[in-house]
C-alpha cells in the first residue's frame, strides 16, 4: 500500500487521495473516491490520466526514452530481431536459445490463413483503401479460429497471439497483391519474419523473387521500432474494446481502426505527401520560411513528436537503416533528394535545433518503405502489422488480472430537462 496522498478539498469536504509510485515516472493521484463527493476529473485527451497499470512499455518523453519491459529501444533494435521481441513484449523476459527456436518455429507454423478466407478479398473493390480491408478480414478471423476465443482461459490467449503475430504480415501482403490484381503467394516457412513478408509481397509465380537481405533488415527494424509505444491512442482503444469481454480478433480489428486516423498511424504517409506538395528541391527554402511562420498553416509533416519534447529514440536507429537502404539501392529519386535536403536543414537550421523539430522515426520510415517500393497507401498496413505484439500484448496483460469494463464519464453541456412539447404546437 502507498504511503503518500493528496488532499483535495471540495465544498468543504477534504478527500485523502491515495499517491501510488510505479517503477519509474511521474507519481499518480488515485481519484477513485471523487465519486463519492459527486464530481469528476475533466481531462480531455485524458493526457494527465493514467487509464491502467502495465509492465510492459515505459516512455519518457522529455528524456527521450523508450523502454520495452526495461530494454531501451536503441538496443534492442541494434542487437535483437522482431521476433525476439515480440516473445519480450509477451512474456516480459528475453528468451533463451531454446525459448526463442520453439517461439519462432511456433509463428512458422500459424502463418497460413484459412483458404476461405481468401474469398473475402473478392467483396471489397480493388482500389479499397489496405486499411479497410485489414479491419475486415482481421475482424472476420474470430469466424475461422472458435478454438482460442475463451478469453478466460490462458492457452487460448497465446494461442490467438501467436496466430495475429503468425497472420499478419500474410493479411498484409494479401491487402497489397489484391490491390494489384495479382495472386496470392502463400508464406514460406524457410524464410525469416521480415524476408517472408517481403515474399509475399513482391515475389510472383512466374519468376524467381530474391529477398534482398539489406531491405530484409531494415524491414525487420521498422517493424521493432514500432512494436509498442505505451497508451497510445490504438492501444488504448485494444484495452476499452478487451474490457468488454470481446474476443482478441475484434480488439485488434478495433486497434486497426484507430490506427487508420492521420494523427495516429497515418504520419509516414502525411510524410510523403508533403514532399509532393513541395514538389522540388528548389522549393524547399520557400517551405521552410512557411514551416516557420506561426500564421501559416503549413506544417513539416515527420519532425518533432507530440510525445518525445527532446528527441525521438528511434529516430536515430531509422536514421540509419536509412543510409544504408538507400546507398545499397542506389536510387535516383527526386523526392528521396528532397527528403534528404530536409533533413540536412533541419538538423543544422537554428530554429529546429531551438525548438528541438528533429527528424522523428516516421520521417526515416515513411523514406525507407518507399524506396523499397511499398506504396504511401500501405505504410499504415505495416504499422499495423509491426503493432500487433503491442496491442495483444497488452489486452492480455488486463485480461491476466484485474480489470473492469472501460466507461469514462463526461461533462455534460446540453440542454437541462425539459418536457416533450406535441409537433403542432412547435
Amino acid at each position: 500500500m502507498t504511503e503518500k496522498s493528496a488532499q483535495l478539498t471540495i465544498g468543504g469536504k477534504t478527500l485523502d487521495l491515495p499517491i501510488y509510485s510505479g517503477t519509474i515516472g511521474p507519481d499518480v493521484v488515485d481519484v477513485g473516491k471523487l465519486t463519492s463527493a459527486g464530481v469528476f476529473t475533466y481531462d480531455p485527451g485524458f493526457v494527465s490520466t493514467a487509464s491502467c497499470e502495465s509492465k510492459i512499455t515505459y516512455i519518457d518523453g522529455d528524456k527521450g526514452i523508450l523502454l520495452h519491459r526495461g530494454y531501451p529501444i536503441d538496443q534492442l533494435a541494434d542487437k535483437s530481431d522482431y521476433l525476439e521481441t515480440c516473445f519480450l513484449l509477451l512474456y516480459g523476459e528475453l528468451p533463451n536459445q531454446a525459448q526463442k527456436a520453439k517461439f519462432e518455429n511456433t509463428i512458422r507454423n500459424h502463418t497460413m490463413v484459412h483458404e476461405q478466407l481468401r474469398s473475402f478479398f473478392q467483396g471489397f473493390r480493388r482500389d479499397a483503401h489496405p486499411m479497410a480491408i485489414m479491419c475486415g478480414v482481421v475482424g472476420a478471423l474470430s469466424a475461422f479460429y472458435h478454438d482460442s476465443l475463451e478469453i478466460s482461459d490462458e492457452r487460448h490467449r497465446e494461442v490467438a497471439a501467436f496466430r495475429l503475430i503468425a497472420k499478419m504480415p500474410t493479411l498484409a501482403a494479401m491487402c497489397y497483391k489484391y490491390s494489384l490484381g495479382q495472386p496470392f503467394m502463400y508464406p514460406r516457412n524457410d524464410l525469416n519474419y521480415a524476408e517472408n513478408f517481403l515474399h509475399m509481397m513482391f515475389a510472383v509465380p512466374c519468376a524467381d523473387y530474391k529477398v534482398n537481405p539489406i531491405l530484409a533488415k531494415a524491414m525487420d527494424k521498422i517493424f521493432i521500432l514500432h512494436a509498442d509505444h505505451e497508451q497510445n491512442a490504438s492501444t488504448s482503444t485494444v484495452r476499452l474494446a478487451g474490457s468488454s469481454g470481446a474476443n482478441p480478433f475484434a480488439c485488434i480489428a478495433a486497434g486497426i481502426a484507430a490506427l487508420w486516423g492521420p494523427a495516429h498511424g497515418g504520419a509516414n504517409e502525411a510524410v510523403l505527401n508533403m514532399l509532393d506538395q513541395i514538389g522540388d528541391v528548389s522549393n524547399v527554402d520557400k517551405f521552410i520560411a512557411r514551416a516557420k511562420d506561426k500564421n501559416d498553416s503549413f506544417k513539416l509533416m515527420g519532425f518533432g513528436h507530440r510525445v518525445y519534447k527532446n528527441f525521438d529514440p528511434r529516430a536515430r536507429v531509422m536514421k540509419e537503416t536509412c543510409d544504408e537502404v538507400l546507398g545499397a539501392l542506389g536510387i535516383n529519386d527526386p523526392q528521396l533528394e528532397l527528403a534528404m535536403k530536409l533533413e540536412e536543414i533541419a538538423r543544422s537550421d537554428p530554429y529546429f535545433i531551438e525548438k528541438k523539430l528533429y527528424p522523428n522515426v516516421d520521417f526515416y520510415s515513411g523514406i525507407i518503405l518507399k524506396a523499397i517500393g511499398i506504396p504511401t497507401s500501405m505504410f499504415t498496413v505495416i504499422f499495423a502489422l509491426a503493432r500487433t505484439v503491442g496491442w495483444i500484448a497488452h489486452w492480455h496483460e488486463m485480461i491476466s488480472g484485474s480489470y473492469r469494463i472501460g466507461r469514462p464519464r463526461q461533462l455534460y453541456t446540453g440542454a437541462p430537462q425539459r418536457d416533450f412539447v406535441p409537433l403542432d404546437k412547435r
